[in-house]
């Protein structure tokens, strides 16, 4: 809103911007996240190029984390049919419109593998130059690395260092993280997600009623105009076929159109009525 050339109630630095959120929430979202990109379907809804891949969460050795230069990182990728979501990334590379050019963020792409690592031995400095590709330690892994966007299923190559250290950091059922301090990881409320099987398991349905006969419900019926709807008007009055069907009759004998007159008996009964 706009007052005497002055605009009300301008932003200021010192407002505040962020909302606090729990620490066991933002730990519950990571391991959501987590959790997420071990789901195939997931991660190819997002458009990773992983149907090549023979195994999904993909764990390398830790060897990797000696790599130093992007020649043996692109070999990698090649070898275990990830470099496909390389390519996706260097072709997407798109100027971006509007007035974002101006201020340092002139391109825009999309989103590669991201490579969790448990010790830098070089491997930041191998793959930092792919494009798409993002490296997080995995004592820091980011929500927003997890799932951009807020879309789970973000495809990620682990070492198997981090992956291992995954249990330490998280905890599992029962047990708490050694890394964390009092954090147990949430338990699920049912062991089996498949919850279409367990009702039709053998224990639910000797239990439950056998089904009765179908009763289809009649549809709602549509009000029609009996004024343009020649079935309606018959029911409503009869005579009216009567009537149509003289009218008809005298168009075919004058070549005009005839209005005959009601019978008298009908109008006698009406009178009586």
């Amino acid at each position: 809103m706009c007052r005497g050339g002055r605009m009300f109630a301008p932003t200021k630095i010192w407002r505040k911007w962020h909302v606090k959120t729990n620490l066991n929430q933002k730990r519950f979202a990571t391991a959501s996240a987590l959790a997420a990109s071990a789901i195939p379907s997931l991660v190819l809804a997002r458009g990773h190029r992983v149907e090549q891949i023979e195994e999904i969460p993909l764990v390398v050795a830790n060897a990797v984390e000696s790599f130093t230069k992007t020649k043996a990182a692109v070999a990698l990728l090649k070898a275990l049919n990830a470099y496909n979501d390389v390519v996706k990334v260097a072709n997407s590379r798109k100027i971006r419109a509007g007035k974002g050019k101006l201020r340092n963020r002139r391109h825009r792409q999309r989103r590669g593998p991201l490579v969790v690592y448990n010790e830098d031995n070089g491997i930041v400095r191998a793959f930092r130059n792919l494009p798409g590709v993002e490296l997080v330690n995995v004592r820091r892994l980011n929500l927003l690395q997890l799932a951009p966007g807020a879309h789970l299923g973000r495809f990620i190559i682990w070492t198997q260092g981090a992956f291992e250290l995954l249990d330490a950091l998280f905890g599992t059922y029962k047990k708490s993280s050694s890394l964390k301090k009092d954090y147990v990881l949430p338990a699920h409320i049912i062991s089996n997600p498949d919850v279409t099987r367990i009702i039709n398991s053998d224990e639910i349905q000797s239990v439950c009623r056998a089904a009765g006969t179908k009763h289809q419900k009649r549809a709602i019926a549509q009000k029609k105009n009996p004024l343009r709807n020649n079935g309606v008007m018959i029911r409503l009055n009869p005579y009216s076929k009567v009537v149509k069907r003289a009218e008809v009759l005298g168009k075919k004998k004058n070549g005009k159109k005839v209005h005959t007159a009601p019978n008298k008996k009908f109008l006698e009964t009406l009178k009586s009525d």
